[in-house]
């Protein structure tokens, strides 16, 4: 049904200046973004088709075309590439949902900037996820902290299988101390959904962190982050 079809108080424009954006789903929040459908699908109906698909490269959309994001999590790791295989996404509604993600991951890293990390220990865990949780791939990522605990960069320095050799202990101290850091927390993702530590995880973390003691940077913790989820290696007594 097109949203004019729709009683007033079930528009999304009008039910959010009414009750708040917090009064809104998922799909209802997207279709303010993509504002119309295409011919014979409503926005809300492209919504929720947005939101439902998976991600994988070996899935299908509606129309039948490869894509998809499988929720709001995958959505927000989607790539300009990725949105072009949807159908009815033209160049402004794609770069309108591009430029809005980046908005969300800037003003995450600008709260980690302006207050000490772990104040919060799940705001960093938030912030991985927005960066790390839905990649297809491993990718290993160090953020370099302040002596406040502030953040001050976010690197990602390696991709593919985690092991002590394809992840170099002297490049994570090179760019520890180009930024001058004072303590570093450690991440990647397991694309497999699983959190669980590996032992060559244990084993890499120990690594890192006896290579980085002997420039005084200490790891504060390493979080394995999964789409939904997310684990300290700290908080389960494993660094």
């Amino acid at each position: 049904m097109p949203l004019k079809d729709l009683p007033p108080d079930a528009r999304p424009r009008e039910k959010l200046l009414a009750r708040g954006a917090a009064a809104l789903s998922d799909a209802e929040l997207l279709a303010l973004l993509l504002r119309t459908g295409i011919q014979g699908k409503g926005v809300l109906q492209m919504a929720n088709e947005l939101l439902q698909l998976k991600n994988d490269s070996g899935s299908r959309t509606a129309d039948g075309g490869s894509g998809g994001f499988g929720g709001l999590s995958g959505l927000l790791h989607a790539t300009p590439d990725d949105l072009k295989r949807v159908k009815g996404l033209g160049p402004a509604k794609r770069a309108e949902i591009v430029a809005v993600l980046e908005l969300a991951r800037r003003a995450m890293a600008q709260q980690l900037q302006e207050r000490t990390v772990f104040a919060d220990p799940d705001t960093i865990k938030h912030y991985l996820q927005l960066h790390l949780a839905a990649r297809g791939h491993e990718v290993f990522a160090v953020i370099f902290l302040d002596a406040q605990n502030r953040l001050l960069a976010m690197e990602e320095l390696f991709r593919g299988t985690l092991t002590q050799t394809s992840v170099y202990p002297r490049e994570v101290v090179v760019r520890a101390l180009h930024h001058l850091a004072s303590s570093v927390v450690l991440a990647h993702n397991h694309p497999s959904g699983a959190v669980q530590p590996s032992r060559a995880d244990e084993a890499l973390t120990h690594t890192l962190k006896a290579a980085l003691a002997l420039v005084d940077v200490r790891v504060l913790d390493h979080i394995i982050v999964a789409p939904g989820q997310a684990l300290s290696m700290a908080e389960k007594g494993l660094l």
